[in-house]
């Protein structure tokens, strides 16, 4: 039974793909289950053995797809320290964030099958706790919009302007009003940890929405 190790693949690309792959299904479901779209631009789908919903609007996904391929390179080089959902308003004030931490531990020897089998589980734990979040939260007033945030380690930082991974489709520095919410709550929803992957799922919500 092979082993992998950090010298026998690109560690980074590996957790890039296992990431991004799920952060675009938990987006989509973020979105269906707090209704900032209509429940009929979404269809039912299978991942990690687990209906989800999944957008079928094509500018959405785009962009969906397109923030996420600007974050791979930044988790591929383990400089991405947060990824964050905003739910804003239609003031463009945040009225919930749902915030994955993520790191990188030190990979072990361990075998191909057991980790992404391993890795699957733990995702699908995740995204369980995501379809049933609106039981923990309260409902968002009409008209809501999202945006995507990351969070980077400062030596990214410095670096980002220089980059930009897909053409007019550059990186920005975030609205102060998008990355700090007054009075509210942090309600933790999940954590896993494997050996490729840590990763920690909680939402900040305003306390008065309305």
């Amino acid at each position: 039974m092979a082993t992998l190790t950090r010298q026998d693949l690109n560690f980074g690309q590996v957790v890039a793909d296992i990431l991004c792959e799920f952060l675009e299904v938990a987006i989509h479901l973020i979105l269906y289950v707090r209704e900032v779209y209509p429940s009929g631009i979404f269809q039912k789908r299978k991942k990690y053995n687990v209906p989800v919903q999944m957008s079928c609007h094509p500018e959405l996904n785009q962009y969906i797809q397109d923030t996420l391929h600007c974050i791979k390179p930044l988790i591929e080089k383990n400089e991405a320290e947060k990824v964050v959902v905003v739910i804003m308003d239609k003031e463009h004030h945040p009225v919930e964030r749902f915030v994955f931490e993520i790191s990188q531990p030190p990979l072990l020897s361990i075998s191909s099958e057991t980790l992404l089998s391993h890795v699957e589980q733990l995702l699908r734990a995740v995204i369980l706790k995501i379809s049933v979040c609106d039981a923990v939260l309260d409902t968002n007033p009409p008209g809501c919009t999202f945006t995507v945030l990351v969070h980077t380690r400062e030596t990214a930082t410095r670096n980002m302007e220089k980059v930009q991974v897909i053409k007019d489709f550059p990186w920005i520095v975030a609205d102060e009003q998008e990355v700090h919410m007054e009075e509210a709550k942090l309600i933790p929803l999940k954590t896993m940890t494997s050996d490729i992957l840590k990763m920690q799922l909680y939402v900040e919500e305003k306390t008065q929405k309305t």
